[in-house]
């Protein structure tokens, strides 16, 4: 954990995501739950799924070496923490929150997935192109 009053040696980047305004509410909201000014949404990446990667968030601190991209919202900046493996695959993605009868749930626009399930929690990029699909549960 950085503390807030360490001199971090993370730049603040703001081109390596976005979010749409509907994302950056439910964030906020999640934060303000939490009511812990230490903590931001992480955004990464993991093995698995049926594409072969599979996206994860969750309210996390910044770690050494997180990208952090800062966010800002009528109700207060927040932090996207990306970590080194994960920014490669996320970079110039779009974050996206959508609530439907079918569910309610963040959702990845990846330029750089070159094949996905339907689900949308699972990608592959060109990178990954030969590794073998698994099932994710989604169903698709």
């Amino acid at each position: 954990m950085i503390k807030p009053d360490e001199q971090s040696a993370t730049e603040i980047e703001t081109s390596v995501i976005t979010m749409t305004p509907t994302a950056a509410n439910k964030v906020r909201e999640l934060l303000a739950q939490e009511n812990d000014p230490s903590l931001g949404l992480r955004i990464f990446v993991a093995g698995g799924g049926c594409s072969g990667l599979q996206y994860g968030m969750t309210l996390d601190e910044e770690q050494e070496d997180d990208t952090v991209v800062l966010i800002k919202h009528e109700d207060g900046d927040f932090k996207v923490l990306i970590d080194y493996v994960s920014k490669g695959h996320v970079i110039n993605s779009e974050v996206h929150y959508l609530d439907s009868l079918m569910g309610a749930g963040f959702t990845v626009n990846n330029p750089n997935a070159v094949s996905s399930c339907g689900c949308g929690h699972s990608f592959k990029t060109a990178d990954d192109a030969d590794s073998q699909p698994r099932s994710c549960g989604c169903g698709h």
